[in-house]
């Protein structure tokens, strides 16, 4: 992983190429006071001050050159404004005339990531590094763009390498640089006491078995928060087989427990004064001859009993029993992130998690967060006039809605009764994943909803560290 303190360091006059930022009001005012030479070489390449267009301004000598780049408003810069230039310019040092870099410093960091893990000759570019007067900044945005460098790495690996006991490694590694509590459930223990996750994950090679994976960090007496992921390894829809098209991706489908362990070390590292529960059900929805059946009936942790309407619903199954268990600690809140439906993507495409609450000040928070964050969220209805359609003859629930309609919100009222009554309880249903690349977010796994969420959970229980 790239060492994103090495891209921001604090600004004390060193030499560092200019970065000039001008928007369509004031770019007219501020070309006036370039230099004869400046405005007819802008003219010759023919500048316009549009979105993330940018110019070379020429120096006294071949070492001394800066740039000019059009963002929104130069008064209020977003995460993403500089993005592209960290992407794209050459290896050194860089200064934002005139401002401070603000938010823009999570976007130069992001654009700088790559997933080279698997190639023989990954490419070589020297670091672009950003100067800023905030030094106050640079650590809390260093943590925030490491956090969703994690989600992306493990969301990229390849299946066969981020099965159930490597996300569990991941996690091993996180509570032990922070002095937090690991404990695996797994086997006998796991078929007992977390029936639906065994069920799931039981078809599975050995070393791919599926294990409830449990972070505990924090002093007893400090305020109980729980955050709860899915981490389906590998998702084949079980034996409702998915089609190949739709088989492709679901490498992805822990994205869920990707964001619960980078969101888990943040609050860690920046010692948050909270009484941590992280929570991942991993397992991997495998075809063999002992995977769950349609029409089989699963007895949850809860003791609720579950109809199978079609086994690539897994991932509510394995969630119920994880949200159950936090619910057992008495946590005053509750946040869970899963790659759950096709429904919320066909509903908000790939950008926007579907958001879904059981409080309207918890919603309201985590909304605030994501604009905060230039991390974007779109709250959804728990609507329980649609509650029936997961009634079924036989179990107290089915865990497929009876109608292709309000997929993404029958999922969500499916968790809400595994969640205790009465406590504050989020639910992303995010797709961790851009199918195509954007200044500063590439192609791949992607954090969707983890700063949100982190700048809710710096809103309640402290401030940036």
């Amino acid at each position: 992983m790239i060492d994103y303190s090495d891209l921001i360091q604090p600004d004390k006059g060193q030499d560092a190429r200019p970065i000039h930022l001008v928007d369509k009001q004031g770019y007219e005012g501020w070309l006036a006071g370039r230099s004869a030479r400046e405005r007819a070489h802008l003219a010759a390449v023919g500048f316009k001050p549009d979105a993330y267009v940018h110019a070379i301004l020429p120096g006294d000598d071949p070492e001394h050159w800066g740039v000019v780049t059009t963002v929104a408003n130069t008064a209020s810069l977003s995460a993403w404004c500089l993005a592209k230039l960290g992407q794209i310019l050459p290896a050194g040092r860089y200064r934002v005339e005139g401002a401070q870099p603000g938010k823009a410093l999570f976007g130069w960091m992001s654009a700088q990531y790559r997933f080279d893990a698997y190639r023989s000759n990954p490419p070589v570019k020297g670091p672009r590094v950003l100067l800023t007067g905030d030094v106050a900044a640079i650590a809390p945005m260093v943590a925030e763009a490491r956090a969703a460098a994690l989600v992306r790495d493990l969301v990229n690996t390849p299946a066969a390498d981020m099965g159930p006991a490597a996300i569990e490694k991941q996690a091993e590694r996180i509570a032990k640089a922070h002095g937090g509590k690991l404990t695996v459930s797994k086997g006998e223990a796991l078929e007992s006491g977390y029936p639906m996750i065994h069920a799931v994950g039981r078809a599975a090679a050995k070393h791919h078995a599926p294990r409830l994976i449990e972070i505990h960090w924090g002093k007893e007496d400090h305020p109980r928060v729980a955050l709860v992921g899915k981490g389906i390894s590998f998702d084949s829809g079980g034996l409702d087989i998915k089609s190949a098209s739709a088989m492709r991706l679901m490498k992805k489908d822990m994205g869920g427990a990707a964001h619960v362990l980078a969101l888990a070390e943040l609050v860690m590292a920046a010692g948050l004064p909270v009484r941590l529960h992280c929570l991942v059900a991993a397992a991997e929805n495998a075809i063999a001859s002992d995977a769950f059946r349609p029409g089989d009936v699963l007895k949850s942790r809860k003791g609720l009993t579950v109809e199978i309407g079609n086994t690539d619903a897994e991932g509510r199954l394995v969630l119920a029993d994880a949200l159950t268990r936090a619910g057992e600690e008495k946590p005053e809140l509750v946040v869970d992130f899963a790659t759950l439906t096709g429904a919320a993507r066909t509903a908000l495409g790939p950008d926007l998690p579907a958001l879904f609450a059981n409080d309207d000040a918890l919603a309201d928070d985590l909304l605030a967060g994501g604009t905060d964050r230039d991390d974007p969220l779109w709250r959804m209805p728990l609507w329980d006039g649609y509650a029936d359609l997961l009634e079924t003859d036989v179990a107290d629930l089915g865990n497929a809605g009876s109608s292709p309609f309000a997929g993404s919100i029958t999922a969500a009222l499916f968790l809400k009764r595994f969640v205790p009554e009465k406590t504050p309880w989020a639910h992303f249903d995010t797709f961790a994943w851009r199918p195509a690349a954007k200044p500063g977010r590439p192609k791949g796994g992607a954090a969707l909803g983890l700063r949100a969420a982190w700048a809710m959970l710096q809103g309640r229980y402290g401030r940036r560290t």
